[in-house]
């Protein structure tokens, strides 16, 4: 059973050795489309291996991923992009899933490095090649539509999803971000697709989703709003995320609406992984809201469905120490540093935790790690604050 990896980069050098790297010794080749990259992309994956192959840029992702898609001999395809790794865990589950002789693709769990508000998402990323399955779609290009037209006549062939999380995605890391004009992409790939599709719920849910962040909560409203009426009930991807934004969006004026909203996509039939993000706003809504005990019900799921996230354990102390029950609030504290040493929110509450249990030296060593995270992740704003505050309350480290 061979394996074929294959990818359309531009402009990867920095990170393309190491994502070939994660997939040495599972995949059986290498398939690289380079749409024209100004650096040494082609000549790295070419070192390494890879078969490449020139595109001069289509002008969307469609064309470029069916064209690696093509080039491919493998039995089957994983897919990755120049700012995704494989994760070594992944390997032996998705070699057993490989193997069900009726499996047509497997849906890998994605951890999205940097970006809080959806630490996970789901991708169709790995598939047997079958002359039926290719790309659709400008912006976010996905075999989806093409899977469910060959599974109206092939109906024996089965989609499983992995266990485990397959796929580490970096590119949502904020100094990855600043300055390469994603969002401007974003913005008008999904206005063109609105404008040829209206209410189209993919793009209703990205542009929405993009719009409040924007602090334009009105069109926000509208488009997920747009986006829910026209969402059919098989778009269950589709109708979480535009859940999920319009919750968000609705948590300041409504925050009834928004907690009913966050249950509603918190019950839709998706890994519980993919629904963090619903499970821990929730949490944090209905802490605020003073509802301690569903508050912490939500952040015990969280900590439940994926214990090595670090921030699932920050609210889970956050909720027990509103609680009154500092030794637990302690325990999450370190549970979160444990998986994350550079979350600064953590050793600033965990630093309040010790305050408030009379750990005089521990409050100190929490507050003085805290401010040297802060001071290592470019926020000295929140740092100066910090440092203000902090000393106030305790002598702090130097």
């Amino acid at each position: 059973m061979l394996l074929s990896l294959s990818m359309v980069v531009r402009d990867e050098a920095l990170r393309l050795e190491r994502c070939l790297a994660s997939v040495a010794g599972f995949v059986d080749e290498m398939v690289v489309v380079d749409t024209g990259s100004q650096d040494d992309s082609a000549a790295i994956a070419e070192r390494l291996g890879a078969r490449v192959q020139h595109l001069p840029w289509p002008g969307d992702f469609a064309p470029a991923r069916n064209q690696a898609l093509r080039a491919a001999r493998g039995e089957w395809v994983l897919v990755l992009d120049g700012d995704e790794l494989l994760l070594p865990e992944a390997i032996p589950p998705l070699r057993r899933l490989m193997a069900e002789p009726d499996a047509l693709l497997i849906n890998l769990l994605r951890r999205e490095e940097g970006a809080r508000q959806a630490p996970y998402s789901s991708v169709s990323r790995l598939f047997r090649r079958h002359p039926a399955i290719h790309w659709s779609g400008a912006y976010h290009a996905q075999v989806d539509d093409s899977i469910t037209t060959l599974l109206q006549r092939e109906p024996h062939w089965r989609l499983l999803d992995c266990p485990v999380p397959a796929l580490l995605h970096e590119g949502y890391r904020p100094e990855l971000l600043e300055g390469s004009g994603k969002a401007g992409r974003l913005r008008a790939a999904m206005e063109a697709e609105l404008s040829r599709q209206p209410g189209d719920p993919y793009a209703c849910a990205k542009l929405g989703g993009l719009e409040w962040s924007e602090g334009h909560g009105q069109r926000a409203v509208a488009l997920l709003e747009q986006g829910l009426a026209h969402c059919r009930a098989d778009q269950t991807a589709e109708r979480f995320e535009l859940l999920l934004h319009l919750a968000l969006a609705r948590s300041a004026s409504a925050p009834a609406l928004a907690a009913d909203l966050y249950r509603q996509a918190i019950g839709l039939p998706l890994n519980p992984r993919v629904v963090l993000a619903a499970q821990l706003n929730l949490s944090v809504l209905l802490l605020e809201q003073g509802q301690l005990a569903e508050a912490a019900e939500r952040a015990e799921a969280a900590c439940a469905a994926a214990p090595e996230l670090a921030t699932a354990w920050l609210q889970r102390g956050r909720v027990a120490r509103q609680q009154g029950n500092l030794a637990n609030a302690l325990a999450a504290y370190r549970e979160a540093i444990a998986r994350d040493p550079q979350l600064a929110e953590a050793h600033q509450n965990l630093a309040v935790a010790c305050l408030l249990a009379g750990d005089i030296p521990g409050a100190r060593r929490g507050f003085s790690t805290a401010l040297r995270c802060l001071r290592q992740q470019g926020r000295k704003l929140e740092a100066d604050a910090l440092a203000v505050q902090a000393g106030a309350l305790v002598k702090l480290e130097p």
